[in-house]
Parts: structure tokens; C-alpha cells; sequence
């Protein structure tokens, strides 16, 4: 059975468990930087929406199709929220001022982030707290 899963390997190309080199994509210096600067452009602007009590806080991680976004925001009381993506690297980025994130994808990312972190918050202080008018 093991010779029918993809986890065996080729003999003699592939050990077992193991991805073949060019299945796993490649990215250059440039955009690990671009993509750095924008993922944190994203937890920054994710905080400005929030009060000092929330923690953001981001990640990338190279994942089986490439580098894995995930900005998260841990509310003061109720569950931890985030998003991950994997970001598009297709673009060549011969410029500075090129980003792997667009600014849109930024901002609704951390419009979103925001909105369901204080939801969280909403939801967990519902039924502990009593309405002071209706």
C-alpha cells in the first residue's frame, strides 16, 4: 500500500515522506522583504483599529505551496481570531515600492480581523453583563 501514496517516494529521487525540490516554489530575497513589510503593514493597521488591550500579531511560515500568511489578534476575554492566506508571489519585484499585498487586501484584511476580535469580545461579555438602558 505504501507504494500507492505519494508519502513513499521515488526510488532512488524522492525519499519517503519527503517533497521532490521542484515542487516546492522558490522565492528571492525581494520578495521575502516585500512580503515581511506588508504582513506587518497589515498587523499595524489591524491594531489601529483595535484598543491596546487586544495583542496582533503575525507570522509567515513556508507552507506545501508556498509562503503561508497569518495575522492574529488575541482579544482581552473570548477566542483568538486570525487570517492566513497564501499571497500571490507571481509578480517579479524589481521595485521598492512593488508589494506582494495590495493595499485593499491589506485594509479589508485588517477591517475584518478587527470586527471579529471585537465581536469576540462582545460575544464573551454578553451574558455577564447587564444592559444599563434599553
Amino acid at each position: 500500500m505504501n507504494g500507492n501514496t505519494p508519502y513513499a517516494g521515488l526510488p532512488g529521487v524522492t525519499g519517503a515522506g519527503k517533497r521532490a525540490a521542484a515542487d516546492i516554489p522558490e522565492i528571492s530575497n525581494t520578495q521575502k522583504r516585500t512580503l515581511h513589510r506588508d504582513v506587518s503593514r497589515i498587523a499595524a493597521r489591524t491594531r489601529e483599529f483595535l484598543p491596546n488591550e487586544y495583542v496582533v500579531d503575525s507570522d509567515i511560515s513556508q507552507g506545501t505551496a508556498g509562503p503561508q500568511v497569518t495575522v492574529a489578534v488575541r482579544p482581552p476575554v473570548g477566542h483568538a481570531v486570525s487570517a492566513g492566506f497564501t499571497p500571490d508571489l507571481e509578480t517579479d519585484l524589481e521595485d521598492a515600492a512593488d508589494e506582494v499585498i495590495d493595499a485593499d487586501e491589506r485594509d479589508e484584511v485588517a477591517r475584518g480581523l478587527a470586527a471579529s476580535a471585537a465581536l469576540q469580545v462582545k460575544q464573551a461579555l454578553s451574558n455577564n453583563v447587564k444592559p444599563t438602558a434599553r
